[in-house]
């Protein structure tokens, strides 16, 4: 059977999409341009799949690009976002030919940007784009303001690599009910936006007023200098695939962010069976967070909130945590890798 050929259109290229993408390359021809690895998470990238082949942004003008494309001639294109001009003609030339999927993850706010963003879409996103890929129903509402059909709706565009996430949690769940490590996680850059400062200030406040067993090791790199505290460890940026060991370690995760669409991290940590504490803007908790059963969601900005679910959770029995922590599990088989999988072939098809 003739393989049907994609492209997709990226911007930062993350280890869990080409997860996702070495995971439908047997059922599809894959095309992928990208931009430079950002350098505060300097992802490092093995093609463990020569069939898919990259192709750099900076070597491009949109002249030889769409030369490329043309080349390859696509059954179907996916972009992220609308940020690249480039991109936008590229989808614009094969609009209403073959499938060209919007890849987004802005929540519907309803503010005046928004609004009028919505009023110009049929003139600037809308005559692009036949379908939208978006991670989960807020974003649906983007989309549909934007003018794309419902029924060219789909939900889950971020997964998780689950296969590698679900694998820790059942290597480790043993040891786990034997001795539940006491160690909060979290994952993500050192800026204000992330919420890290919030999080210290709260972990510090709780230490003070209910000392306890508790550590949190905090992994990434930013802007901001990491405080020093005897109960907090910093570690860095960390390859996906040298998490494991940290997961074994680690009895929950913590991510207190002020802006956050969606993230994947949650996702990854429910599979890896996290018991969680999310803020209040982190989208994914849509899919991922069952409040009270697999962990608490906060005010984001509120320390004295956040200190207050920390302490909820430091005061769970073993038994409670790992009762959460197979809970997060289970929640995060909503999505797989499979399932994104047919989700791309029902649109590209």
């Amino acid at each position: 059977m003739h393989k049907k050929k994609v492209f997709f259109l990226y911007t930062e290229v993350a280890t869990y999409f080409t997860s996702c993408i070495e995971e439908l390359s047997p059922a599809a021809e894959i095309h992928v341009i990208r931009y430079p690895v950002n350098k505060e998470a300097p992802f490092e990238f093995k093609n463990k799949d020569s069939s898919i082949k990259f192709y750099e942004r900076n070597d491009y003008s949109y002249s030889d690009l769409l030369k490329l494309v043309n080349s390859i001639n696509p059954d179907a294109i996916f972009c992220s976002g609308w940020i690249d001009k480039g991109y936008l003609k590229i989808c614009k030339s094969y609009f209403s030919k073959i499938p060209t999927v919007l890849c987004m993850d802005t929540k519907w706010k309803g503010n005046v940007k928004q609004r009028i963003g919505s009023i110009v879409s049929p003139f600037v996103i809308s005559n692009k784009f036949s379908h939208a890929w978006v991670p989960g129903n807020t974003q649906k509402q983007s989309a549909l303001k934007l003018g794309i059909k419902e029924s060219k709706i789909k939900l889950g565009y971020y997964c998780a690599d689950t296969n590698y996430f679900t694998n820790c949690y059942l290597d480790f769940k043993e040891g786990k009910i034997q001795a539940y490590p006491k160690r909060l996680l979290y994952v993500g850059r050192y800026y204000d936006f992330k919420g890290i400062t919030d999080l210290w200030a709260a972990f510090i406040a709780l230490q003070t007023e209910q000392p306890n067993d508790w550590e949190l090791w905090c992994l990434g790199t930013g802007d901001i200098k990491p405080i020093e505290h005897d109960k907090i460890k910093h570690f860095g940026f960390v390859q996906p695939n040298e998490l494991s060991k940290f997961i074994e370690q680690c009895g929950a995760f913590v991510l207190p962010s002020r802006f956050e669409p969606w993230a994947v991290v949650v996702h990854e940590f429910a599979a890896a069976g996290m018991p969680l504490i999310l803020s209040s803007e982190v989208g994914a908790k849509e899919l991922f967070l069952k409040k009270e059963e697999n962990g608490f969601e906060f005010e984001s900005r509120n320390i004295s909130d956040l200190k207050d679910k920390l302490k909820k959770l430091f005061n769970l029995s073993n038994e409670s945590l790992n009762l959460m922590s197979e809970r997060s599990n289970v929640l995060s088989q909503q999505l797989t890798i499979e399932k994104w999988c047919n989700t791309a072939l029902e649109i590209i098809k």
